[in-house]
């Protein structure tokens, strides 16, 4: 019987044609794939934080905000009018308070002269500590008032993406209202942004002696012509026992906002580099029935070898053992090639590095 389940005769049309290229040494990354998703470093609902009615909306939907931009105005006139009424009964108090001072100075030189009671010093002083303190009251209610006004300007606590406004202006909002309509909008911080994806518990010793060494590059990919990328952030303090993964996430840089949160991406973390290791082209792998081989012509003829294949990246298989560096593996041809096959050797008319289509049947 034929090795790897193949059968027929050996060469039963002579030569079979072959395309090979050689077995190599070369630096190749140690590349973990997963999937990932794509959130928000910070996601934030803007609500009211106070009752009022909405004078004006300063941004329009899906706009981009700055931090501190003031995204809506409330009715102001009521808190202005009692910061009016305040700041009045402020200079009043001042006024008070000078008062007082002069009266108690007066009442210690008549003290000091025995024209003056120690009763009418003692009276003075505390006029002067109670408009003091009537001043001090004032001070902190125009405090308050003035934090008051500033809630009736929404600003953005964060920069990002603005989502639906689902009130315009004119709309009365509450603080106490649980309904949908209590928030105002939603930001979404975009740039830097989150990519969360599960690594199996396995790969974790590997991922954290990486990050001990420094900054782990995770890309994200959406094709091949277009990835973006950054590095490791954060992974999960416990493993999930029912998956037996752990979750990671990945900052990645997005001014270009090529990723949106809620999508779904390829993840590639580079856990760092294979300096010197063997690899041929992906297509040359095979599967059989004991596993993957590749076909390694010598002096024309075929010589089927299992190999240990550690990882296929970029069109790439690097090789744990099996073949020597320099050998020369079939990369096209090899489903007429069986052990000890004559082969001729043609040039490739593809690029033997690109994964080869499966077969139709």
């Amino acid at each position: 019987a034929q090795p790897q389940g193949r059968r027929g005769r050996l060469n039963p049309g002579g030569a079979v044609p072959v395309v090979v290229m050689p077995v190599t040494r070369e630096a190749m990354p140690v590349v973990v794939d997963a999937v990932g998703t794509v959130q928000s470093i910070a996601s934030v609902q803007i609500k009211p934080r106070m009752d009022s009615q909405i004078m004006k909306v300063n941004v329009e939907e899906g706009a981009l905000v700055k931090e501190g931009d003031i995204l809506f105005e409330l009715d102001a006139r009521t808190l202005k009018a009692q910061l009016g009424q305040i700041e009045a009964q402020i200079r009043k108090d001042q006024a008070q308070v000078m008062q007082a001072r002069r009266d108690l100075q007066r009442n210690e030189e008549l003290l000091s002269k025995n024209a003056g009671t120690q009763v009418q010093r003692d009276n003075a002083n505390t006029a002067l500590k109670a408009a003091e303190a009537q001043l001090d009251a004032d001070e902190a209610s125009k405090a308050s008032v003035q934090t008051l006004l500033t809630y009736t300007e929404i600003r953005a606590p964060v920069s990002g993406r603005i989502g639906s406004i689902s009130n315009k202006a004119g709309a009365v909002v509450r603080t106490g209202d649980n309904s949908a309509t209590s928030t105002l909008a939603t930001i979404n911080q975009i740039d830097p942004i989150y990519v969360s994806f599960a690594i199996p518990q396995i790969i974790l010793p590997d991922l954290r002696a990486a990050m001990a060494k420094g900054p782990v590059k995770v890309t994200a990919v959406i094709d091949d012509s277009k990835k973006q990328s950054g590095e490791m952030a954060f992974i999960e303090n416990t493993v999930d026992p029912n998956t037996g993964t752990v979750t990671a996430k990945a900052r990645i840089g997005n001014a270009n906002e090529l990723l949106w949160p809620g999508q779904f991406v390829k993840v590639e973390i580079v856990l760092g580099i294979e300096s010197d290791a063997l690899s041929v082209p992906a297509s040359a792998v095979q599967l059989g029935s004991q596993g993957p081989f590749v076909f390694v012509i010598k002096e024309g003829v075929a010589d089927l070898r299992q190999v240990v294949v550690k990882r296929t990246q970029d069109g790439r298989a690097v090789i744990g053992k099996g073949v020597e560096s320099g050998e020369q593996v079939v990369v096209d041809g090899q489903l007429r090639l069986v052990q000890g096959a004559s082969v001729t050797i043609r040039p490739p008319t593809v690029d033997p590095n690109r994964p080869a289509s499966p077969p139709r049947g």
